[in-house]
């Protein structure tokens, strides 16, 4: 099946009747291999791939990223036609925003804390775009990247919460090869900065090596300081991975190592999944 291309609801909703089983890929563009990677997991998900490129305003806060944030359609197509993906939704802010909108999301609580915090208001607009995305697209399956991991959880809470009937797959976060995790906003990052933010993932290897929290934090707080002032550290932390509450140091099970940090100007972020026994 050739790629349909659409930017309208009214496109996308005349498509997607052609379509079955469909597992959808929301993304703001600018893919790289760590997309590549999540279609093909939908790929094997359903009988048909839908990716979204939206770059989504309400995600960002005033002193963010928005203007400049990467916008390659041409070449995010092209990929897409490369992996087999049937469908591609590229709409406009106003195509899915009416001027006088006043409804949204809430992420509650849990979207006030680590990522939510640094980001006031974040959450309720990754959640209000993404419900969105599931009411228009009307996928069986959407898959999402384990590296925005309290993003991941966000999402799994609200499907549930709300009875949205979309199995939601987490896939594993894609590195480059020298460690980083894959990210749009690494083309930001000049010579020099990509060393330093290097540190990130060398952090999280080192915590991952012991088995108690108090020791994977030292010793991941240890290579971060390291760094130097360059590396500009918003947090540290490990929580469980469903509701991103910090682990106390007798936690034994599943668990998050997940950092923020500032190099430069980019702001990027990375976990590991971890099993304490």
């Amino acid at each position: 099946m050739d790629l349909k291309l659409v930017h309208t609801r009214a496109e996308l909703a005349a498509a997607r009747e052609k379509l079955g089983r469909l597992a959808l890929v929301p993304t703001m563009g600018a893919l790289h291999e760590g997309h590549r990677s999540l279609i093909r997991i939908a790929r094997e998900r359903a009988d048909h791939v839908a990716v979204s490129i939206f770059v989504n305003p309400l995600q960002f806060g005033p002193n963010e990223d928005f203007a400049r944030y990467p916008r390659t359609l041409d070449a995010d197509v092209e990929v897409c036609a490369a992996e087999g993906v049937a469908l591609v939704f590229a709409p406009s802010a106003e195509e899915m925003y009416a001027a006088d909108r006043s409804v949204t999301v809430s992420a509650g609580p849990m979207g006030d804390v680590h990522e939510g915090a640094f980001r006031p208001g974040h959450f309720d607009g990754v959640l209000t775009v993404v419900l969105k995305l599931f009411n228009l697209v009307r996928p069986d399956v959407a898959v999402f990247g384990q590296k925005d991991a309290q993003q991941l959880a966000m999402i799994r809470r609200m499907v549930a919460d709300l009875d949205v009937p979309v199995e939601i797959v987490g896939a594993p976060t894609v590195r480059e090869p020298d460690g980083l995790a894959m990210s749009s906003r690494n083309r930001y990052l000049s010579a020099e900065d990509r060393a330093v933010a290097l540190a990130l993932s060398r952090a999280l290897h080192e915590g991952a090596k012991h088995a108690r929290p108090a020791e994977i934090l030292t010793a991941a707080r240890a290579v971060l300081d390291a760094a130097g002032p360059a590396l500009s550290v918003d947090y540290l932390i490990l929580v469980d991975p469903e509701t991103f509450t910090e682990v106390s140091d007798d936690h034994r099970g599943e668990a998050v190592l997940a950092v923020a940090a500032r190099v430069g100007g980019t702001r990027l972020i990375d976990n590991v999944p971890l099993s304490l026994g």
